[in-house]
């Protein structure tokens, strides 16, 4: 049995998911947007970070989003930007597909990561992550333009806002240029805790 597609950020109040600028990525802003995510144990152990860290609520959400992915797939953009700065250890441990105009030969790291490149649309590399996911599911890993494609595409079956006490002013929306004519939103809960409020919606066709 196939799983669902989703996809999981972290949103600012105002609306925004990144910085406009690759250069502002790990800014003061996008640090605090992600406060919540650092000091977790999962955020940790995944990362090889050391012992220690923050148990509750939001390292349960934290570890369960993790498990649930069979597969992964982003933007060019975002593999850009995380190129640079993710380690040898990619902390997806699965495979990835990125969405891309250009071709390249798989990039494998260590612990179980392996992006492929995609050159011929989101449909074709979400199958692909479809059949590499098995029963799991796959994650719309990002950016906002991507995940914003498979939405307005229908192939989204539910996602989780984490939203961060953060005003952004200005970025990247995450529903900028969303098709709202086709889709339709059901609350599936809302958990708060002291940092952020996780708010998931399955998503239907209007």
């Amino acid at each position: 049995m196939a799983g669902k597609v989703f996809f999981s950020v972290s949103m600012s109040l105002d609306g925004f998911i990144a910085p406009e600028s690759l250069e502002d990525l790990m800014g003061r802003q996008w640090m605090e947007l992600q406060q919540w995510v650092f000091p977790l144990r999962f955020f940790r152990e995944n990362l090889k970070l050391g012992k220690g860290g923050e148990e509750g609520r939001d390292n349960d959400i934290a570890r369960e989003t993790f498990e649930r992915t069979g597969a992964s797939v982003m933007g060019r953009r975002m593999f850009d930007a995380g190129e640079q700065a993710w380690p040898e250890d990619a902390p997806f441990h699965t495979p990835v597909f990125v969405v891309t105009h250009g071709k390249r030969d798989p990039w494998e790291r260590s612990g179980g990561t392996t992006f492929h490149f995609v050159d011929d649309g989101i449909e074709t590399a979400l199958d692909r992550a479809r059949e590499a996911a098995g029963d799991r599911d796959v994650r719309i890993a990002g950016g906002g333009a991507t995940i914003l494609e498979y939405v307005n595409a229908g192939l989204v079956d539910e996602f989780t806002i984490s939203l961060s006490p953060v005003l952004f002013g200005s970025g990247i929306r995450l529903f900028d240029g969303v098709d709202a004519s086709r889709v339709a939103l059901e609350p599936v809960r809302a958990e708060p805790s002291p940092k952020v409020t996780h708010l998931t919606y399955a998503v239907r066709e209007r």
